[in-house]
Protein backbone atom coordinates (compact mmCIF):
# COMPACT_ATOMS: atom_id res chain seq x y z
CA UNK A 1 0.00 0.00 0.00
CA UNK A 2 1.22 3.54 -0.52
CA UNK A 3 0.69 6.28 2.11
CA UNK A 4 -1.25 8.82 0.83
CA UNK A 5 -1.07 12.88 1.91
CA UNK A 6 -3.42 15.44 0.60
CA UNK A 7 -4.26 19.13 1.13
CA UNK A 8 -5.79 18.32 4.62
CA UNK A 9 -3.76 15.89 5.54
CA UNK A 10 -0.72 18.30 5.46
CA UNK A 11 -2.59 20.84 6.86
CA UNK A 12 -3.05 18.55 9.94
CA UNK A 13 0.43 17.64 9.95
CA UNK A 14 1.30 21.36 10.30
CA UNK A 15 -1.23 21.74 12.53
CA UNK A 16 0.40 19.09 15.01
CA UNK A 17 3.57 20.16 14.64
CA UNK A 18 3.63 23.69 13.99
CA UNK A 19 5.07 25.96 10.99
CA UNK A 20 7.98 26.87 12.29
CA UNK A 21 9.17 23.83 13.93
CA UNK A 22 8.60 21.58 10.62
CA UNK A 23 10.76 24.40 8.75
CA UNK A 24 13.43 23.78 11.42
CA UNK A 25 13.27 19.90 11.30
CA UNK A 26 13.45 20.09 7.71
CA UNK A 27 16.83 22.34 7.63
CA UNK A 28 18.25 19.54 9.68
CA UNK A 29 17.16 16.90 7.28
CA UNK A 30 17.88 18.73 3.80
CA UNK A 31 21.29 19.42 5.65
CA UNK A 32 22.37 15.68 6.30
CA UNK A 33 21.14 14.41 2.86
CA UNK A 34 23.66 17.57 1.31
CA UNK A 35 26.06 15.91 3.70
CA UNK A 36 25.86 12.46 1.70
CA UNK A 37 25.51 14.31 -1.78
CA UNK A 38 27.87 11.74 -3.38
CA UNK A 39 25.47 9.18 -2.24
CA UNK A 40 22.49 10.82 -4.67
CA UNK A 41 22.11 11.02 -8.50
CA UNK A 42 21.80 14.37 -9.87
CA UNK A 43 20.18 15.65 -12.99
CA UNK A 44 19.37 18.91 -13.73
CA UNK A 45 15.08 19.39 -13.93
CA UNK A 46 13.30 18.41 -16.81
CA UNK A 47 11.42 22.06 -17.77
CA UNK A 48 8.34 22.13 -20.37
CA UNK A 49 8.20 26.12 -20.92
CA UNK A 50 5.63 28.21 -22.40
CA UNK A 51 5.00 31.86 -22.68
CA UNK A 52 2.97 31.76 -19.38
CA UNK A 53 5.07 29.62 -17.31
CA UNK A 54 6.85 26.19 -16.56
CA UNK A 55 5.91 22.76 -15.48
CA UNK A 56 8.83 20.54 -14.39
CA UNK A 57 10.22 16.92 -12.86
CA UNK A 58 12.45 16.72 -10.59
CA UNK A 59 14.06 13.31 -9.59
CA UNK A 60 16.74 12.26 -8.01
CA UNK A 61 17.34 8.81 -6.09
CA UNK A 62 20.05 7.01 -3.64
CA UNK A 63 20.41 3.40 -2.92
CA UNK A 64 17.33 3.18 -0.61
CA UNK A 65 14.72 5.80 -2.06
CA UNK A 66 13.80 7.11 -5.10
CA UNK A 67 11.87 10.29 -5.27
CA UNK A 68 10.08 12.79 -7.52
CA UNK A 69 8.43 16.47 -7.79
CA UNK A 70 6.05 17.80 -10.18
CA UNK A 71 5.86 21.54 -10.02
CA UNK A 72 4.86 24.27 -11.64
CA UNK A 73 5.68 28.00 -12.00
CA UNK A 74 3.02 30.35 -13.66
CA UNK A 75 3.06 33.64 -12.34
CA UNK A 76 0.47 35.02 -14.10
CA UNK A 77 -2.23 32.48 -12.39
CA UNK A 78 -2.46 34.96 -9.58
CA UNK A 79 -5.03 37.36 -12.27
CA UNK A 80 -7.56 34.64 -12.76
CA UNK A 81 -7.19 33.53 -8.65
CA UNK A 82 -4.73 30.71 -9.06
CA UNK A 83 -2.02 29.74 -7.36
CA UNK A 84 1.35 30.51 -9.30
CA UNK A 85 3.18 27.67 -7.98
CA UNK A 86 2.11 23.75 -6.91
CA UNK A 87 3.25 20.67 -6.76
CA UNK A 88 2.99 17.28 -5.71
CA UNK A 89 5.85 14.03 -5.41
CA UNK A 90 5.99 10.26 -4.90
CA UNK A 91 8.60 8.48 -2.64
CA UNK A 92 9.55 5.07 -3.51
CA UNK A 93 11.66 2.25 -2.52
CA UNK A 94 14.35 1.42 -4.69
CA UNK A 95 15.02 -2.42 -3.76
CA UNK A 96 11.39 -3.02 -5.02
CA UNK A 97 10.03 -0.15 -7.13
CA UNK A 98 7.23 0.39 -5.16
CA UNK A 99 5.81 3.63 -4.09
CA UNK A 100 5.28 4.40 -0.31
CA UNK A 101 4.35 7.94 -0.53
CA UNK A 102 1.88 10.27 -2.93
CA UNK A 103 1.85 13.69 -0.90
CA UNK A 104 0.57 16.97 -2.01
CA UNK A 105 3.99 19.34 -1.96
CA UNK A 106 2.44 22.65 -2.84
CA UNK A 107 2.49 23.37 1.14
CA UNK A 108 5.34 21.53 1.59
CA UNK A 109 7.26 22.95 -0.74
CA UNK A 110 6.85 26.47 0.62
CA UNK A 111 7.93 24.75 4.15
CA UNK A 112 11.04 23.03 1.90
CA UNK A 113 11.72 26.37 0.53
CA UNK A 114 12.08 27.86 3.29
CA UNK A 115 13.70 25.63 5.21
CA UNK A 116 16.53 25.68 2.32
CA UNK A 117 17.03 29.64 2.94
CA UNK A 118 17.17 29.23 6.85
CA UNK A 119 19.96 26.25 6.49
CA UNK A 120 22.09 28.39 3.96
CA UNK A 121 22.04 31.36 5.72
CA UNK A 122 22.69 29.19 8.94
CA UNK A 123 25.94 28.57 7.57
CA UNK A 124 26.66 31.52 5.26
CA UNK A 125 25.46 34.83 7.62
CA UNK A 126 26.58 36.89 10.10
CA UNK A 127 25.76 35.05 13.29
CA UNK A 128 24.45 38.54 14.69
CA UNK A 129 22.30 38.88 12.24
CA UNK A 130 18.83 40.34 13.43
CA UNK A 131 17.11 42.20 10.41
CA UNK A 132 16.26 40.69 7.22
CA UNK A 133 14.54 42.40 4.11
CA UNK A 134 12.19 40.33 2.47
CA UNK A 135 11.22 41.63 -1.63
CA UNK A 136 8.03 39.91 -2.55
CA UNK A 137 5.59 39.72 -0.10
CA UNK A 138 3.32 36.91 -1.84
CA UNK A 139 3.00 33.42 -0.75
CA UNK A 140 5.95 32.09 0.27
CA UNK A 141 6.92 35.12 2.40
CA UNK A 142 5.71 33.98 5.46
CA UNK A 143 7.32 30.84 5.80
CA UNK A 144 10.34 32.41 5.55
CA UNK A 145 9.94 34.88 8.29
CA UNK A 146 8.84 32.19 10.40
CA UNK A 147 11.73 29.95 9.42
CA UNK A 148 14.48 32.58 9.44
CA UNK A 149 12.89 33.85 13.24
CA UNK A 150 12.51 30.22 14.61
CA UNK A 151 16.53 29.02 13.79
CA UNK A 152 18.31 32.34 13.10
CA UNK A 153 16.29 34.72 15.73
CA UNK A 154 15.67 37.20 12.65
CA UNK A 155 13.08 39.70 14.77
CA UNK A 156 12.97 42.60 12.41
CA UNK A 157 11.51 41.90 8.91
CA UNK A 158 12.00 45.30 6.14
CA UNK A 159 9.20 44.15 3.79
CA UNK A 160 8.24 45.64 -0.25
CA UNK A 161 6.25 44.82 -2.73
CA UNK A 162 4.88 46.26 -5.77
CA UNK A 163 1.16 45.28 -4.78
CA UNK A 164 1.03 46.78 -1.48
CA UNK A 165 -1.96 44.67 -0.58
CA UNK A 166 0.80 41.68 -0.35
CA UNK A 167 2.74 43.36 2.27
CA UNK A 168 -0.37 44.21 4.20
CA UNK A 169 -1.93 40.63 4.26
CA UNK A 170 1.93 39.62 5.18
CA UNK A 171 1.57 41.80 8.40
CA UNK A 172 -2.24 40.82 9.24
CA UNK A 173 -0.96 37.02 9.02
CA UNK A 174 2.00 37.37 11.21
CA UNK A 175 0.50 39.90 13.66
CA UNK A 176 -0.37 37.22 16.26
CA UNK A 177 3.54 36.71 16.49
CA UNK A 178 4.92 40.14 18.72
CA UNK A 179 8.52 39.52 19.04
CA UNK A 180 8.20 39.81 15.28
CA UNK A 181 8.23 43.29 14.23
CA UNK A 182 7.66 44.13 10.77
CA UNK A 183 8.06 47.42 8.84
CA UNK A 184 5.95 48.11 6.07
CA UNK A 185 8.44 50.13 3.57
CA UNK A 186 7.93 51.75 0.18
CA UNK A 187 10.61 50.86 -1.58
CA UNK A 188 13.21 48.15 -2.28
CA UNK A 189 16.04 50.43 -1.59
CA UNK A 190 14.09 51.52 2.12
CA UNK A 191 14.00 47.52 2.56
CA UNK A 192 17.69 46.64 1.74
CA UNK A 193 19.10 49.52 3.89
CA UNK A 194 20.83 48.12 6.84
CA UNK A 195 19.17 44.63 6.67
CA UNK A 196 21.90 41.87 7.77
CA UNK A 197 20.29 39.21 5.10
CA UNK A 198 17.96 40.02 2.28
CA UNK A 199 15.89 37.89 0.68
CA UNK A 200 14.17 38.58 -2.48
CA UNK A 201 11.13 36.24 -3.51
CA UNK A 202 9.36 38.03 -6.83
CA UNK A 203 7.21 35.85 -8.62
CA UNK A 204 7.62 38.16 -12.02
CA UNK A 205 9.34 35.41 -15.09
CA UNK A 206 11.56 38.22 -16.43
CA UNK A 207 15.50 39.46 -16.35
CA UNK A 208 14.74 41.74 -13.53
CA UNK A 209 17.15 43.53 -11.36
CA UNK A 210 15.20 43.91 -7.76
CA UNK A 211 18.80 44.39 -6.05
CA UNK A 212 20.84 47.09 -8.09
CA UNK A 213 25.02 46.86 -6.60
CA UNK A 214 24.82 50.20 -5.03
CA UNK A 215 22.26 48.63 -2.52
CA UNK A 216 24.91 46.09 -1.33
CA UNK A 217 26.37 46.96 2.21
CA UNK A 218 29.78 45.08 3.82
CA UNK A 219 28.79 41.44 5.07
CA UNK A 220 25.23 40.85 3.87
CA UNK A 221 23.96 37.79 3.21
CA UNK A 222 21.81 37.43 -0.25
CA UNK A 223 18.84 34.64 -0.71
CA UNK A 224 17.54 35.51 -4.33
CA UNK A 225 15.01 32.97 -4.12
CA UNK A 226 12.84 34.07 -6.99
CA UNK A 227 14.87 33.75 -9.73
CA UNK A 228 14.94 29.93 -10.36
CA UNK A 229 14.40 29.84 -14.20
CA UNK A 230 15.75 30.51 -17.82
CA UNK A 231 15.14 34.24 -18.46
CA UNK A 232 13.85 35.11 -14.68
CA UNK A 233 16.64 36.69 -12.36
CA UNK A 234 16.39 39.25 -9.27
CA UNK A 235 19.98 40.17 -9.25
CA UNK A 236 22.19 42.82 -11.08
CA UNK A 237 25.25 41.43 -12.31
CA UNK A 238 26.83 44.15 -9.92
CA UNK A 239 25.36 42.27 -6.90
CA UNK A 240 26.82 39.09 -8.10
CA UNK A 241 30.43 40.38 -8.64
CA UNK A 242 30.61 41.71 -5.06
CA UNK A 243 30.16 38.41 -3.28
CA UNK A 244 30.76 34.97 -2.87
CA UNK A 245 28.11 32.96 -4.92
CA UNK A 246 26.76 29.32 -3.68
CA UNK A 247 25.00 27.22 -5.21
CA UNK A 248 23.23 23.79 -5.08
CA UNK A 249 23.80 21.99 -8.48
CA UNK A 250 25.71 24.13 -10.82
CA UNK A 251 24.82 22.26 -14.17
CA UNK A 252 21.25 23.98 -13.28
CA UNK A 253 21.99 26.63 -11.54
CA UNK A 254 23.99 28.27 -14.28
CA UNK A 255 20.45 27.79 -16.51
CA UNK A 256 17.94 29.04 -14.08
CA UNK A 257 19.84 31.25 -11.29
CA UNK A 258 21.12 35.07 -11.39
CA UNK A 259 24.46 33.33 -12.30
CA UNK A 260 23.03 32.87 -16.20
CA UNK A 261 23.82 36.09 -16.48
CA UNK A 262 27.58 35.33 -15.82
CA UNK A 263 29.87 33.56 -18.11
CA UNK A 264 30.12 29.90 -17.78
CA UNK A 265 33.32 30.26 -16.27
CA UNK A 266 32.41 32.50 -13.62
CA UNK A 267 33.38 31.48 -10.08
CA UNK A 268 30.76 29.35 -8.28
CA UNK A 269 31.14 27.92 -4.72
CA UNK A 270 29.11 24.38 -3.70
CA UNK A 271 27.25 24.08 -0.65
CA UNK A 272 27.04 20.55 0.07
CA UNK A 273 30.83 21.05 0.28
CA UNK A 274 30.72 23.79 3.04
CA UNK A 275 27.98 20.98 4.86
CA UNK A 276 30.24 18.13 4.25
CA UNK A 277 33.26 20.15 5.41
CA UNK A 278 35.68 20.47 2.30
CA UNK A 279 34.95 23.98 1.26
CA UNK A 280 34.97 27.19 3.61
CA UNK A 281 31.46 29.28 3.79
CA UNK A 282 31.55 32.74 5.01
CA UNK A 283 35.29 34.49 5.44
CA UNK A 284 34.77 37.35 7.43
CA UNK A 285 32.04 39.18 8.86
CA UNK A 286 32.72 41.71 5.64
CA UNK A 287 32.42 39.27 3.46
CA UNK A 288 29.28 39.35 0.80
CA UNK A 289 27.98 36.01 0.73
CA UNK A 290 24.97 35.09 -1.99
CA UNK A 291 22.76 31.90 -2.08
CA UNK A 292 21.43 31.82 -6.05
CA UNK A 293 18.68 29.70 -4.70
CA UNK A 294 17.13 27.40 -7.24
CA UNK A 295 15.70 24.85 -5.59
CA UNK A 296 17.03 21.17 -6.31
CA UNK A 297 15.68 17.58 -6.26
CA UNK A 298 17.55 16.80 -2.71
CA UNK A 299 15.52 19.26 -0.89
CA UNK A 300 12.20 17.39 -2.21
CA UNK A 301 13.11 14.21 -1.93
CA UNK A 302 14.17 15.32 1.73
CA UNK A 303 10.59 16.75 2.69
CA UNK A 304 9.39 13.70 1.00
CA UNK A 305 11.30 11.55 3.55
CA UNK A 306 10.31 13.85 6.12
CA UNK A 307 6.09 13.66 5.34
CA UNK A 308 6.09 9.91 5.06
CA UNK A 309 8.08 9.61 8.48
CA UNK A 310 5.72 11.89 10.40
CA UNK A 311 2.49 10.68 8.56
CA UNK A 312 3.41 7.12 10.09
CA UNK A 313 4.13 7.83 13.53
CA UNK A 314 1.25 10.58 13.68
CA UNK A 315 -1.12 8.14 11.74
CA UNK A 316 -1.89 11.48 9.39
CA UNK A 317 -2.76 9.94 5.70
CA UNK A 318 -4.83 7.15 4.81
CA UNK A 319 -3.20 4.04 2.63
CA UNK A 320 -4.30 3.84 -0.99
CA UNK A 321 -4.24 1.31 -3.42
CA UNK A 322 -2.05 3.14 -5.82
CA UNK A 323 -0.38 0.06 -7.83
CA UNK A 324 -2.49 -3.37 -7.77
CA UNK A 325 -1.76 -5.76 -4.84
CA UNK A 326 -0.10 -8.85 -6.17
CA UNK A 327 -2.47 -11.96 -7.00
CA UNK A 328 0.79 -13.49 -7.69
CA UNK A 329 3.79 -12.55 -9.10
CA UNK A 330 2.41 -12.74 -13.04
CA UNK A 331 -1.20 -12.29 -12.74
CA UNK A 332 -2.00 -8.94 -13.56
CA UNK A 333 -4.99 -10.18 -15.18
CA UNK A 334 -7.33 -10.61 -12.45
CA UNK A 335 -7.03 -7.63 -10.89
CA UNK A 336 -9.17 -6.46 -14.68
CA UNK A 337 -11.92 -8.00 -12.37
CA UNK A 338 -12.09 -6.44 -9.14
CA UNK A 339 -14.36 -3.45 -10.06
CA UNK A 340 -16.92 -6.24 -11.65
CA UNK A 341 -17.02 -8.74 -8.90
CA UNK A 342 -17.59 -5.50 -6.35
CA UNK A 343 -20.44 -4.74 -8.51
CA UNK A 344 -21.77 -7.77 -8.65
CA UNK A 345 -21.60 -8.17 -5.15
CA UNK A 346 -23.57 -5.04 -4.52
CA UNK A 347 -26.45 -5.83 -6.59
CA UNK A 348 -26.51 -9.14 -4.46
CA UNK A 349 -27.02 -7.43 -1.25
Amino acid sequence: MTRFVDVPAMAKLIQEIGIAQIIAELADSIEANFVRWEDFDKAARFGAHSEKGVIELMPTANHERYGFKYVNGHPDNIEHDLFSVMGFGVLSDMTTGYPMLLSELTLATALRTAATSVMVARALARKDSKVMAVIGNGAQAEFQVLGFHKVLGITKIQAFDIDDESTQKLIRNLAEFEDITIIHCDSVAEAVKGADIVTTITADKAMATIITAEMVEPGMHFNAVGGDCPGKTELAVGVLTQGKVFVEFEPQTRIEGDIQQLPADSPVHHLWKVFAGKEDGRDNDEQVTIFDSVGFAIEDFSTLEYIYKQSVQRGIGVDIELVPTPMGPKDLYSHTGRGRLRSVKKRAV
